[in-house]
C-alpha cells in the first residue's frame, strides 16, 4: 500500500502524507458486523482523566473482527478488503461455505477470491490459514497469536507486523516477536500464517495538529512551558531549561527516561528466552 504525497499547497500540506487506500475494494462496512463504539476520552468509570491527551475525534463504528476464528475446517472466501478506523491493518470480509460472514485481519498480499481456513489439525501452510503452532512449519512468519489456547489472538496484530516461528520444543513453541524478544508460547496456541497488511502506515507524516484531532489525539504541552504548580519542569523566565534536576520527569514527578516498566518478578518472565532488542532481563 503506497503513501500518497500532495503538493505543498498550504503549510499544513507541506511534508504531510496520507494513505492511498488503493488496496481497498469495499468502502461501506457490513452492517451485521459493526457496533457502536463509545468514547471515553481517557476517563475512567468515575469520570476522571487517567490517560491525558485523548478526546474528540471523528465518529467511528467498531468492526467486530474475529480474532478466534473457531469455525474449524470450513473454507472461507475473501469477498472484500476494507479499511478499519480502529486499527492500522486492513480487514478482510470473508464468507464461509455455510453463508456466515466475518471480519478477519487481512495479511499482506491476500486478494478478493482467495480461500482461507482455520483448523485444529494440519492444513496447507499458506497465507491466511490458521492453525496451532505445533502444526506450522518452522521459519514461517505468523501474526494474531494466542497466548492462551482458545482465547483468541492477543499479540502481533498491528499494521505490517509479523513474528517468526523458530521451532517447537516439548510443550512450547519458540517465537521471535517483532520487538526482537524470543518467547516460549504453548504449542496449542493458534496463529495465522503471513505478514499483516498495510506495512507503509508507519511512513505516514500527519503534518498538522488538525489531523491528529480527527484521530482523537489532543495537543501535548511541554512541561517547561507550564507553571511550577502544573509540572516539575515548570517555571523560569521564557523558554527555560528544566533546572537543577537529576533528569527529565513526568508530570507526576517520576523519572521519565530509562526506567524499566516491567515488574522484576513478573510471572511470565520464565517464558522469555531472549529479552527484546538486547536489553537486560528485568
Amino acid at each position: 500500500m503506497p503513501i500518497k504525497v500532495y503538493k505543498p499547497t498550504s503549510p499544513g500540506r507541506r511534508k504531510s502524507s496520507v494513505d492511498s487506500f488503493s488496496d481497498i475494494t469495499k468502502f461501506k462496512p457490513e452492517k451485521s458486523l459493526i457496533t457502536i463504539l463509545k468514547k471515553n476520552s481517557g476517563r475512567n468509570n468515575q469520570g476522571r482523566i487517567t490517560v491525558r491527551h485523548q478526546g474528540g475525534g471523528a465518529k467511528k463504528m467498531y468492526r467486530l473482527v474475529d480474532f478466534k476464528q473457531q469455525k474449524f475446517n470450513i473454507s472461507a472466501t475473501v469477498e472484500a478488503i476494507e479499511y478499519d478506523p480502529n486499527r492500522g491493518a486492513r480487514i478482510a470480509l470473508v464468507k464461509y461455505t455455510d453463508n456466515a460472514k466475518a471480519y478477519l485481519l487481512a495479511p499482506e498480499g491476500i486478494a478478493v477470491g482467495a480461500k482461507v481456513m482455520s483448523s485444529e489439525q494440519t492444513i496447507e501452510a499458506k497465507t491466511g490459514n490458521r492453525m496451532p503452532l505445533e502444526f506450522i512449519p518452522g521459519g514461517l512468519f505468523i501474526f494474531n497469536i494466542e497466548l492462551t489456547p482458545g482465547k483468541g489472538g492477543q499479540i502481533v496484530r498491528g499494521a505490517g507486523l509479523s513474528a517468526q516461528l523458530l521451532g517447537v520444543e516439548g510443550k512450547y513453541a519458540n517465537v521471535k516477536l517483532p520487538s526482537g524478544e524470543i518467547r516460549m508460547i504453548l504449542k496449542e496456541c493458534a496463529a495465522t500464517i503471513g505478514v499483516l497488511s498495510n506495512p507503509d502506515r508507519r511512513l505516514i507524516r500527519w503534518g498538522k495538529a488538525g489531523r491528529m484531532r480527527h484521530r482523537g489525539i489532543k495537543p501535548t504541552v511541554k512541561g517547561k512551558n507550564m507553571n511550577p504548580v502544573d509540572h516539575p519542569h515548570g517555571g523560569g523566565e521564557g523558554h527555560s531549561p528544566i533546572g537543577q534536576k537529576r533528569g527529565a520527569m513526568t508530570v507526576y514527578g517520576k523519572k521519565a527516561r530509562g526506567i524499566k516498566t516491567r515488574k522484576p518478578q513478573k510471572w511470565s518472565n520464565k517464558f522469555i528466552i531472549q529479552p527484546r532488542k538486547g536489553k537486560l532481563s528485568a
